[in-house]
């Protein structure tokens, strides 16, 4: 393991204990931290493609139900965390779970579309998931699934949260943002939605980085329906990322 990697590992374990200690109350019902319960595919993912410098960094808001939540990897979809990234490994169980939505690792049936969408496009690009890290890296800015107590567990995103715990939250994961951001020294930090480049933008201020965003992938996004990787792509040549062929 690089020194890169092993920095990167302890500024995720300090996040994850420092996120682990907050307490939330309505409309969260249930937390989970799959940094804790998954660390294990987490800091596989973290020995194997943060090991050195890059030159941007992809930052999603928070786990999804059935991606991070489910394997421990950002936009983590079953399928491409195991047969592009190559990882596999046992995950836990968070303290308490909604019954609507179980952690069952990677034995989850359902697919996350946001990281079907992500990672798919990092293959077509790049090929191997080894070419697409020599340049990039992907983490998310909050480490935590928050869902509502409602019957279907409703997925609620830090934007949900009452003011004084969404304050309370935003201090760890700035500092988690800033000290990876001044380990992997990239050039561009490139928030997958508004929330993260606004994240990224108030955390990052006074560092040495351009903060830029893409349309996030969620289905949930009627604009994301309608070519999401071409518009995703286009932002990226726009912003002097990407050229417009792929490599």
């Amino acid at each position: 393991m690089t020194e890169i990697a092993r920095q990167v590992i302890d500024a995720t374990r300090e996040l994850s204990q420092a996120a682990g200690t907050l307490k939330f109350g309505d409309p969260v019902a249930f937390v989970y931290n799959p940094l804790e319960y998954a660390a294990k595919p987490h800091e596989e993912y973290l020995r194997r493609f943060a090991g050195t410098k890059k030159r941007v960094i992809f930052l999603g808001m928070n786990p999804g139900p059935f991606g991070m939540a489910q394997t421990g990897i950002p936009f983590g979809e079953i399928n491409a965390v195991q047969n592009w990234l190559g990882i596999f490994d046992l995950v836990g169980k968070p303290p308490r779970e909604h019954p609507a939505k179980p952690v069952d690792g990677f034995a989850c049936r359902r697919s996350e579309v946001s990281g079907k969408r992500f990672w798919g496009l990092a293959r077509e690009r790049y090929g191997s998931a080894e070419k697409f890290f020599e340049e990039h890296f992907v983490a998310n800015y909050c480490p935590l699934l928050f869902v509502a107590g409602n019957k279907s567990g409703k997925n609620l995103t830090p934007e949900n949260l009452v003011p004084a715990e969404r304050s309370a939250i935003i201090g760890p994961c700035d500092r988690y943002l800033r000290q990876i951001v001044k380990i992997l020294e990239p050039d561009f930090v490139v928030g997958i939605g508004l929330f993260a480049q606004k994240a990224a933008q108030r955390a990052c201020d006074g560092l040495p980085v351009t903060v830029t965003t893409i349309l996030h992938p969620s289905p949930a996004s009627p604009a994301a329906n309608r070519d999401w990787a071409g518009q995703a792509t286009s932002q990226l040549v726009a912003a002097g990322i990407w050229r417009q062929t792929a490599l």
